[in-house]
């Protein structure tokens, strides 16, 4: 008895509160170690996951990729190698690595570079070329907001992905009411135009946004920013990541001493009409479990994306976003787990039609902790108060590190799934998803530390 009123008490602590009370949740715990219900509230209604979603996407690719996956990015060559001269094109063929230049690291380079000389090349009569081909255009997902796109969180997702598909605006604020100065742009991107609104007003944060297009290298700043601030960045989208690789390797060669006589270009559509081409390297990422890590820890929408659109390459190419949806919708239900009723827009949880149950998560992880990649499953996932995305949850508390988890947040949304490791050696799998509640989701993320508290107290 005592124990059914303890799990009514946590219950109530949600569907009651002022913050969580009205908000549309689906929630359910379950001790994984005996098949126990612990507590459920809705846990079969599909509501939006945000970056919880990415589970989803980082699990399926473990499955059926395995952990020591690496993306492959291919130079292959058009024409002839004569006397030192390729008569003809070098090509980069993308393959949907999205950690080429992850941070400004570049160091591949010099390996591609040996490569070209390895083959004898001293001068290209062509151009570099980046080959987008292995995904169609449409690099936007359709189920994301206009007010997203161009912001770094949303970037175009492309077959060759660069620089994390994200350039630094610098902005130079001046006097209250003017506009700020575009400065420059890190990376450098040479033809890009920018219309700029962006007014320096007397605030305390930074209000600046980007907006634009893929492709298009026309970008919309608008916003405040605090006035006499000085220089300082804002991040956008890269309009076109794969030619600016082609072009920063063009320039690369040409100071290595390897002349390229056209200048860079890029291929965004297959074309069989096009010569044919001969491998000349392949560069490989780092294995799969390191990139789900970045995906997961940190909850990057590129690495998440990226993913989710070669998973449509799986049923054919070039691959699309609505196979990529099929994909991941069809190879969970296969698994057992519970997405008749899901909506899946994208591999990162930005789209706000996804919709997912907190019973679907609880059994994909189920899953997942008894994979042959459960290992490094775990290791992709953030840590309670001290890795990630889930620093801030329960630190100095009875389950600082004990929880493994995803976290979701978007506005009037805070949504977490996982594991808690229990003192009796049990362990707990978990879904909590809270979306429309009032107030910030800092405040909705205290209440739902205070009812894993109350939860794991009493057990």
């Amino acid at each position: 008895m005592t124990f059914l009123v303890s799990i009514l008490l946590s219950i109530n602590f949600l569907t009651t509160h002022p913050i969580t009370g009205q908000a549309n949740m689906s929630v359910l715990v379950q001790n994984m170690t005996t098949g126990e219900v612990i507590d459920e509230y809705r846990s079969d209604k599909v509501v939006p996951p945000a970056s919880v979603m990415k589970l989803l996407t980082t699990a399926a690719c473990l499955e059926t990729m395995g952990p020591g996956f690496r993306f492959p990015t291919i130079l292959e060559y058009t024409g002839s190698i004569e006397n030192g001269v390729l008569y003809g094109d070098l090509y980069v063929h993308g393959g949907c690595d999205p950690s080429l230049g992850w941070q400004g690291k570049t160091a591949f380079f010099t390996q591609w570079i040996k490569a070209v000389r390895a083959a004898g090349i001293k001068r290209i009569e062509g151009a570099i070329i980046a080959d987008m081909t292995m995904l169609d255009g449409e690099a936007q997902n359709p189920g994301w907001l206009c007010e997203d796109a161009g912001n770094y969180y949303a970037p175009g997702i492309f077959a060759l992905n660069y620089y994390g598909n994200t350039m630094n605006i610098v902005l130079k604020s001046g006097e209250p009411g003017t506009v700020a100065t575009v400065m420059k742009t890190e990376p450098q991107v040479d033809d890009i135009r920018f219309i700029n609104r962006v007014r320096c007003d007397r605030i305390q944060y930074d209000g600046a946004f980007v907006s634009g297009l893929p492709y298009s290298n026309e970008r919309y700043l608008t916003g405040a920013v605090p006035s006499n601030l000085g220089t300082f960045g804002v991040k956008g989208d890269l309009p076109n990541p794969g030619l600016l690789l082609a072009r920063h390797f063009t320039a690369k060669l040409r100071e290595a001493g390897i002349t390229v006589a056209r200048e860079a270009d890029y291929l965004p559509d297959y074309n069989p009409l096009l010569p044919k081409r001969h491998e000349l390297y392949i560069h490989y990422s780092e294995p799969l479990s390191e990139l789900i890590k970045e995906t997961n820890i940190n909850s990057n929408n590129l690495y998440a994306e990226a993913l989710f659109r070669y998973l449509g390459t799986r049923y054919t190419l070039p691959g699309t976003i609505h196979n990529s949806q099929d994909l991941l919708r069809d190879y969970w239900r296969r698994r057992g787990v519970a997405v008749q009723n899901a909506i899946i827009k994208d591999g990162c949880g930005l789209a706000p039609q996804d919709a997912i149950s907190a019973k679907a998560f609880v059994q994909l992880l189920t899953i997942m902790s008894r994979s042959k990649n459960q290992e490094a499953w775990i290791a992709s996932l953030p840590v309670s108060g001290k890795t990630g995305t889930l620093k801030s949850l329960c630190p100095g508390t009875a389950l600082e590190g004990r929880i493994h988890a995803k976290s979701g947040t978007i506005a009037g949304t805070k949504n977490f799934a996982g594991y808690i490791d229990m003192p009796n050696g049990d362990t707990w799998v978990f879904a909590i998803l809270i979306n429309s509640a009032p107030g910030k989701a800092k405040n909705i993320q205290y209440v739902i530390q205070q009812y894993l508290l109350d939860l794991t107290k009493e057990n």
